[in-house]
């Protein structure tokens, strides 16, 4: 019976951590089919959507490492299937991206928790990750418990920030999505009343895109504090 408690457990786990992963990766690709009833590509209609709304400095480029906005450059990037592609994922993702351009132009305090916390959590997960390897190292060298536990205390500490930025993500992509891109879309008629539901469908995965990461950050924190509550 605890056998299969745990086989139960471990199936959970990984249903939760790469279920919506691979639901996003079938929903994207599902409606990648190039449509020739659209007037224009993702990257089109991203820089349409960004002279539109006015939306000052904002450039579309191509990515390399998904699709994304970068605030520091103030650059929507889209893969290459995105930017040249006349796909409904092509025009939605898009759509998305723009959301991000808007939230930051209008301030969005979300976006900008995100934008500082990921910044500063980068530093603190580098330096995290650093202290972790060198408890062992600091211990022997200062003979003294009370060093190893507070360093593994300010490792935790970098691992906890790095899961609120995480889960800060997730309200930001959701905005992103239902309250920026798919207003958009309908207001301006750039997908029919057809493509509806599945544009919700693409704008869904879009957001849950940080799902899996912020569940793997919390397990991985949980994992650290049942350590240390040893």
């Amino acid at each position: 019976m605890h056998i299969i408690l745990i086989v139960i457990a471990v199936i959970l786990v990984f249903a939760l951590l790469y279920g919506p992963q691979y639901w996003t990766k079938q929903v994207l690709e599902k409606h990648s089919v190039q449509q020739d009833h659209f007037p224009g590509t993702g990257g089109e209609l991203a820089e349409h959507l960004i002279e539109t709304l006015g939306l000052q400095g904002i450039k579309v480029e191509k990515s390399d490492s998904g699709d994304h906005y970068d605030p520091l450059k103030r650059a929507v990037r889209l893969t290459q299937d995105k930017l040249e592609g006349k796909s409904l994922t092509a025009i939605t993702v898009a759509a998305h991206e723009v959301g991000h351009a808007i939230q930051h132009q209008t301030g969005y305090t979300p976006f900008k928790l995100r934008h500082y916390l990921g910044i500063f959590a980068l530093g603190a997960q580098k330096l995290g990750a650093l202290l972790m390897v060198l408890i062992p190292v600091l211990g022997l060298i200062s003979r003294s418990p009370q060093v190893g536990l507070i360093i593994f205390l300010l490792g935790i500490a970098s691992m906890a920030l790095s899961t609120i930025v995480h889960l800060v993500t997730l309200p930001v992509e959701w905005d992103a999505s239902f309250k920026r891109a798919l207003p958009i879309l309908q207001a301006g008629e750039y997908i029919s009343a057809n493509e509806y539901k599945d544009a919700r469908k693409i704008l869904a995965a879009a957001a849950l895109t940080y799902v899996s990461g912020s569940l793997a950050s919390l397990l991985n924190l949980a994992r650290w504090l049942a350590i240390l509550r040893r």
